[in-house]
C-alpha cells in the first residue's frame, strides 16, 4: 500500500520511517503526477505558510482540492493540520480550505514552549505521547467533524471523512498507533477503487 508525504518541506523522513515500521510503502512526493500512484497522503509538520506557498508554486492546489472533496484521505500534522483548515485566525495565507475547521497558528507559544505529554485519542487509544512544537490549536469545529483529543479542554486532533488533523508530531514518537489509524482510512478508500481491467 503506497502512501505519500508531501515533500516540499518539513518532517518528511520521521513520517515515512513510521510509515515503513506500519508496513506501509512509504513516497516522497515531490510532483503532482505522483499523485496517482498513492492512496493517501500526510502533510507533515514544517512551516505552514511556506508549505502553502510550495503547494500553488509546483500545482498542487488544485490536484489536492479535488482529491480532498472526492474521498482522498488526507492527514495533516502540526503545520499540515494549518494547511487543511477552512481559516486559520488572522491569516489569508495559502492554504487547502478542506476541513471545516477554525486554526491557530502557534496557540501554545514558540519554539521555547514546547512540550510533551498523554492525550487520550477516539480510535487510537490511551497514552499516546504527544509532542507539541509550535503548535496550531482548534478553536472551533464543523458539525462534521469528529473530535478525537482535547488537552485542557481545547481541541488538538480530529477528523472529517477522509480529512485527519493532529496540533502535534505523532512521527516524533515511536508509537505508531495515529499512523495505523490513518492508514486504515487508506485501506478504506483503497478498497473502493476501480478494478482496473486488462
Amino acid at each position: 500500500m503506497k502512501v505519500g508525504v508531501l515533500a516540499l518541506q518539513g518532517a518528511v523522513r520521521e513520517h515515512m520511517n513510521i510509515l515503513e515500521k506500519c508496513g506501509a510503502e512509504p513516497v516522497a512526493v515531490k510532483k503532482v503526477e505522483q499523485l496517482d500512484d498513492i492512496f493517501g497522503l500526510i502533510i507533515p509538520g514544517g512551516e505552514s505558510t511556506t508549505i502553502g506557498k510550495l503547494i500553488r508554486h509546483y500545482g498542487f492546489h488544485e490536484p489536492l482540492m479535488d482529491k480532498g472533496q472526492n474521498g482522498f484521505p488526507l492527514f495533516g500534522t502540526c503545520a499540515g493540520l494549518i494547511v487543511l483548515a477552512k481559516t486559520i485566525e488572522g491569516s489569508e495565507q495559502p492554504h487547502l480550505p478542506l476541513m471545516d475547521i477554525h486554526v491557530q497558528r502557534n496557540a501554545f507559544g514558540r519554539q521555547r514552549e514546547s512540550f510533551e505529554t498523554d492525550l487520550q485519542i477516539d480510535g487510537v487509544g490511551d497514552t499516546f505521547r504527544a509532542v507539541f512544537i509550535r503548535a496550531p490549536l482548534i478553536v472551533e469545529a464543523g458539525e462534521g467533524v469528529q473530535v478525537l483529543a482535547r488537552h485542557n479542554g481545547q481541541i488538538v486532533a480530529a477528523r472529517q471523512n477522509n480529512l485527519l488533523a493532529a496540533s502535534f508530531h505523532p512521527e516524533l514518537t515511536e508509537d505508531t498507533r495515529f499512523h495505523h489509524y490513518f492508514l486504515q482510512m487508506v485501506k478504506a478508500y483503497q478498497h473502493k477503487q476501480p478494478v482496473e481491467l486488462t
